[in-house]
């Protein structure tokens, strides 16, 4: 591992010295670190999804996850110059991500910080910043052991089963939110994207035949209700696997508006953003037996009085 510690610090020191880098320009370092530590730790079906950076909104940079129904981690990257992640730890945006996400990595490429449950359990630097900045120079590799001690904690991660209605209405309604404020809200103000495009096309749905009145952020909470629901309630009849791209199978026919919102979400391409925290609420689901306490979740996840009767009556 030190080696290939050695070679990624080059390759951050060779980067700094262009001397046009932004944060954007480490991430196929840390991506192809992550990526060799896996391989080394034999660590099969490693998917890295790094996020367009558009905003201090939205989802972490980086996701890991198999592809497919199982995500490892978050990890939000800020550029090498910020030294003090003591200040960032504190922020609205790490406390956000902490509170919503159970295994987050905070790095600036040198030193990273392992949270789970908001809680910082491991914390390591592998080498010096300031040195390859002033000195124009790699720095030597610290702590090689710690950090491998480090990711195989951030690897061993598994999505506990949720076993109370209430933990799951928890577990939900604070993805809900996050899905509402930082990502649809987010992406409704991108004038130029594709995404932007899309969610506004809804928002002019729901205002014509639903809510004539609604606003964009009344338009944003109760779009992001209506994909934790139809989650929920296509979870309820799947038997098995359960994803994102499965959920469109299994949403009632007779629920037209619901089913056009998933054809959206599970059969086209939404925005990254987007199909990450949905991804993420469809593994809480997937590994959470719903059979016991369908109604109570139901009403604890939303509010029924701004729920349209015609997603209610499934």
């Amino acid at each position: 591992m030190k080696e290939i510690l050695e070679q990624y610090l080059k390759n951050l020191t060779g980067t700094s010295l262009r001397g046009d880098a932004r944060e954007e320009s480490y991430y196929k370092h840390l991506d192809e670190l992550i990526k060799q530590f896996a391989e080394i730790q034999k660590i099969k079906n490693i998917d890295i999804t790094i996020l367009p950076k558009k905003t201090e909104a939205g989802n972490p940079d980086f996701r890991i996850w198999d592809g497919k129904n199982h995500i490892t981690g978050y990890i939000e990257a800020k550029d090498p110059s910020v030294t003090n992640l003591d200040y960032i730890e504190g922020t609205e945006q790490l406390e956000r991500y902490c509170s919503t996400f159970p295994n987050v990595i905070l790095t600036n490429f040198y030193e990273f910080r392992l949270y789970r449950d908001g809680q910082c359990i491991a914390q390591t630097m592998i080498g010096r910043p300031l040195i390859a900045k002033r000195l124009q120079i790699v720095p030597p590799v610290e702590n090689a052991a710690k950090l491998v001690e480090l990711f195989e904690l951030f690897f061993s991660f598994s999505q506990p089963k949720v076993r109370t209605a209430r933990s799951l209405a928890i577990e939900l309604a604070k993805r809900t939110r996050f899905l509402s404020d930082e990502v649809i809200a987010v992406e409704m103000e991108e004038n130029d994207s594709k995404g932007h495009k899309q969610i506004v096309g809804f928002y002019e749905v729901f205002k014509k035949y639903l809510i004539g009145t609604i606003t964009e952020k009344q338009f944003a909470d109760l779009y992001a209700q209506t994909i934790t629901y139809g989650l929920f309630a296509a979870r309820t009849r799947a038997d098995g696997e359960f994803n994102r791209r499965l959920a469109f199978d299994y949403i009632p026919h007779t629920i037209g508006i619901l089913r056009d919102v998933f054809r959206f979400i599970s059969l086209e391409e939404p925005p990254k953003s987007l199909q990450i925290i949905v991804e993420d609420i469809a593994e809480i689901l997937h590994v959470t037996d719903l059979t016991p306490f369908f109604s109570p979740v139901f009403k604890l996840v939303s509010k029924p009085s701004r729920v349209p009767q015609k997603l209610v009556h499934l």
